[in-house]
């Protein structure tokens, strides 16, 4: 895709056919990188690293997130200096013809991506396809300025257009960078609070148990789970355990994502006294 939108641009001269390619030299090298952390998301937990890998996928949102936004800083830059510099299209109609190719298969691979990765649960692979979606966007914005200037005659439309996928670009790219700031983070999810709270409850209180001090973070392939139950005085440890065990099972069952569950037992009766310590 890349090959051919530089193809209709060398063949054009258009502005918004190069801030198409331009996009997509950006995603070429967003895909290396989305690559290699999707390989490093899957290796095992290690001495260096206890709790895994999976938090690369912020990471690798925030850096496509970041090369988007360059993308379509520059693409502003060129439009602006191509049209005050003079402008000279030619070969329209083929050009067209070649973006809207790529657009098409960008529209397809991109929804199949989003698609896996929503399956899967994987960030990356999200962020990714949300990309290649944004690049469809941007190839038919491209369209539509040829065609208008092939109608009308009018050369601006072509950087005029091109500016305006460039700012579609940029609310992409922001979005991306502020997913990945919120993950790196631990921002708190609604949603998900929302049915952790009310599954705890539920089978905390068929135990007739409490619960308090409830925690969880987006690792970026499963969520961590921790909070505290407390038992009656004199709880036998095996009953307790097994207690315990049967609501984290509950709780995995009733979250959208794979979850790993900490919880941690304590009496009700000295429960004030060991907090305040």
């Amino acid at each position: 895709m890349l090959v051919g939108k530089s193809y209709a641009y060398l063949i054009t001269g258009s502005a918004a056919i190069m801030s198409d390619a331009a996009e997509s030299v950006v995603h070429v090298v967003a895909v290396a990188f989305a690559a290699y952390s999707m390989w490093l998301s899957q290796q095992p937990a290690d001495e260096r690293h206890l709790y895994g890998h999976d938090k690369v996928g912020f990471v690798s949102a925030g850096v496509e997130g970041a090369m988007i936004t360059f993308a379509a800083l520059f693409i502003i830059y060129e439009s602006v200096r191509r049209w005050v510099a003079g402008l000279h299209l030619e070969n329209l109609d083929a050009g067209a013809l070649w973006v809207a190719g790529a657009a098409l298969v960008n529209a397809a691979l991109g929804g199949y991506l989003v698609w896996q990765g929503r399956r899967h649960r994987s960030l990356i692979l999200v962020a990714n396809g949300k990309h290649v979606l944004t690049d469809s966007w941007t190839s038919l914005g491209v369209i539509v300025g040829l065609v208008l200037v092939m109608v009308t005659g009018w050369l601006p439309f072509d950087p005029i257009c091109a500016v305006i996928v460039a700012t579609n670009i940029l609310w992409t790219g922001g979005r991306l960078i502020r997913q990945s700031v919120g993950g790196l983070m631990d921002e708190a999810d609604p949603e998900l609070e929302r049915t952790l709270r009310a599954t705890i409850d539920r089978e905390a209180g068929s135990h007739g148990l409490t619960w308090h001090q409830l925690r969880y973070r987006n690792s970026g392939t499963s969520v961590w789970v921790e909070f505290h139950l407390l038992f009656p005085q004199g709880a036998l440890v095996g009953q307790a355990h097994a207690q315990a065990t049967a609501i984290e099972e509950a709780i995995q069952a009733t979250v959208p994502v794979p979850a790993r569950i900490i919880t941690h037992i304590e009496p009700a009766e000295v429960h004030d006294v060991v907090h305040k310590h």
